[in-house]
């Protein structure tokens, strides 16, 4: 299991839309479906896939946040036959944010919104050499745009096994500020992200349709999490919360997956319930509901 895997929050089309996505690429498939009841949201299904053999997490629990360009996947080809295929299944009844073409940065590229409302960006390009295929990339807006820089810095310094691998800044007479990020590759406990500021006019800034969970051997390592990344004390609840930057997060422990897939309906409903009352996640009494204690 990753250390951190993005999670993706839909209203109510979660397995549809992840199955759809196992069908774009290789080593790819549902690996779980859980539903759990009770909840705020009422009955949510949790799905967890392989995508290009990479985590994922969603999740079906209402029409509370909306997929916004803020948080792409930016996704990397190596032939004109694959990504020709994706772009074409992807962008049925999506929304087209940049042209699907050729670009001084790659040979073929095109930016937009699936069905779903998800934000891809696809690149067929020999700059782009990365290990792992889908790399989210984070777009800092509004009065963020200018604190991209400090933010992956705070990142890396937060999680062991990172670095930042690259960074690319806007020079004088180009479309944005000098000295704001054209674009950026960094490394987080050994998993690879992007980002980028614009000041450009944009209404979306990011939000929690798009999550990272951070999976936590230990209490000690989701105590230090939540210290180092919680700045907005009342988005913290169910183990989520929300960094300085706006970014959310959650800090899970990485025995949840045992918790909550172990096909026990009311082991299952006993750690729901306990974990709605929780803002931190508490191990000692997740597993004590788990047990029945």
């Amino acid at each position: 299991m990753n250390k951190i895997i993005p999670h993706l929050w839909f209203d109510s089309e979660a397995k549809e839309a992840m199955t759809f996505y196992t069908t774009l690429f290789k080593n790819s498939r549902v690996t779980n479906i859980t539903r759990i009841t009770g909840t705020p949201s009422g009955d949510c299904d949790i799905v967890t896939v392989k995508l290009a053999g990479q985590d994922f997490m969603a999740i079906s629990a209402g029409p509370y946040f909306q997929f916004n360009p803020s948080i792409s996947l930016f996704t990397v080809f190596n032939t004109e036959v694959e990504i020709d295929g994706v772009w074409e299944k992807l962008s049925e009844g999506g929304k087209i944010l940049m042209e699907y073409g050729s670009y001084p940065w790659a040979r073929k590229y095109g930016w937009l919104q699936d069905k779903y409302g998800l934000s891809w960006q696809l690149s067929l390009s020999g700059h782009h050499k990365f290990v792992q295929k889908i790399t989210p990339l984070l777009m800092f807006t509004q009065e963020k745009a200018g604190l991209t820089k400090k933010a992956i810095e705070e990142y890396v310094s937060i999680f062991p096994n990172s670095k930042i691998d690259l960074i690319s800044l806007y020079e004088k007479g180009e479309d944005d500020v000098e000295g704001y990020i054209k674009h950026s590759q960094f490394t987080l406990s050994g998993q690879h992200f992007m980002a980028m500021g614009s000041s450009q006019k944009h209404e979306f800034t990011f939000n929690e349709a798009i999550s990272f969970i951070v999976n936590c051997d230990t209490q000690e390592e989701i105590d230090y999490y939540w210290a180092k990344l919680s700045a907005v004390p009342e988005s913290e609840q169910c183990g989520w919360l929300k960094d300085k930057y706006g970014v959310s997060w959650q800090i899970v422990p990485t025995a949840m997956g045992k918790f909550m897939g172990s096909g026990d309906a009311k082991k299952t409903e006993r750690v729901t319930q306990a974990f709605l009352k929780m803002k931190k996640f508490d191990i000692a009494k997740l597993k004590k509901a788990y047990d029945g204690k």
